[in-house]
C-alpha cells in the first residue's frame, strides 16, 4: 500500500484518478460511483469516507467524500493533490439559495467564493487572498451547462464556517452583497488548489433557499442532484488528457 504521513486515504497510488468529483457527504461519493462509473472499485473506506474510481465514457475518473467544512475539505483535497497526483478536484455539493429566482435543484457554477474562515491566514499573504476556481474549468462547467439547456447561476458564493450563525443578518448582507449562495467548503477547496498548484471548480445544487420555506430531504439531496452529477462528469472527463 502507498504510504501516506496520514490514515486518512489508505489506498495505492494508482488507484486514484487525475481527476476526481468531491461531494461532502461519503454517500453521495456510492451513489454516484453506482449510478454513474462503469467497473467503480472501492479505494478507500478509512473513517467510513468513501472513496471509488471507475471509468466514464472511457476515461478513469475517481469520486470521494470530503465530509462538511473547510478543515475536513481541505485535509482530503491536500492529501489528493499532494499524495495522490490528482490533478482537478470538482467539488459537488448542496447550498442554500439568497436570490429571489433561485429554486432547489437550481445548478450553481462559483467563480468565487467569500468566507469566515481564517484557512488563509496560513499562507501569510499580506492582505486578502482570493479564492477563485480555475478558469478552464469553470468554463467547460458553464459551457456543459449551455449545451446541455441546464440554467445555470454563476459567480460569488459565501462559503462559511458556522452551519448555526449567531449573526442573523448575514444571509441579508451576503445577498445584499450579491453572493448567490452558502455552503461550508469551496473557499477552502479553492485556497488549497492555489497552494498546491493544482485546479478546482465547484458546481452546487440548490437544496434549500434562505429566506423562503423551500428546502430537500437529506435522502433527496443524496440522490436527486442528478444533473450536477452530470456536469461534473462531462467537466472532469474533459479535464483528463
Amino acid at each position: 500500500m502507498f504510504s501516506t504521513p496520514s490514515a486518512c486515504i489508505v489506498a495505492d497510488k494508482d488507484k486514484v484518478a487525475k481527476a476526481v468529483l468531491m461531494p461532502g457527504d461519503p454517500l453521495r461519493a456510492k451513489y454516484i460511483a453506482e449510478t454513474y462509473l462503469e467497473d467503480p472499485v472501492l479505494f478507500n473506506d478509512v473513517r467510513n469516507m468513501l472513496g471509488y474510481t471507475g471509468t466514464y465514457k472511457g476515461k478513469k475518473i475517481s469520486v470521494m467524500g470530503s465530509g462538511m467544512g473547510i478543515p475536513s475539505a481541505t485535509l482530503y483535497a491536500h492529501e489528493l493533490y499532494t499524495f495522490f497526483d490528482v490533478e482537478s478536484i470538482i467539488r459537488v455539493g448542496s447550498a442554500g439559495a439568497f436570490l429571489d429566482e433561485m429554486h432547489p435543484r437550481d445548478i450553481v457554477v462559483a467563480m468565487a467564493a467569500s468566507t469566515n474562515s481564517n484557512f488563509a491566514h496560513q499562507y501569510q499573504w499580506p492582505g486578502t487572498l482570493a479564492a477563485t476556481a480555475d478558469y478552464d474549468l469553470l468554463t467547460d462547467a458553464v459551457n456543459i451547462c449551455k449545451e446541455r439547456g441546464t440554467k445555470v447561476h454563476v459567480g460569488n458564493v459565501f462559503c462559511t464556517d458556522m452551519f448555526y450563525n449567531a449573526n442573523p443578518d448575514i444571509p441579508a448582507k451576503a445577498r445584499d452583497l450579491g453572493m448567490l449562495c452558502v455552503e461550508m467548503e469551496t473557499a477552502g477547496l479553492y485556497l488549497e488548489a492555489l497552494a498546491c498548484k493544482k485546479k478546482a471548480v465547484s458546481i452546487l445544487s440548490i437544496s434549500d433557499h434562505m429566506f423562503r420555506s423551500e428546502y430537500l430531504s437529506a435522502e433527496e439531496i443524496r440522490e436527486s442532484f442528478n444533473e450536477m452529477m452530470i456536469v461534473a462528469l462531462e467537466t472532469a472527463w474533459k479535464s483528463i488528457d
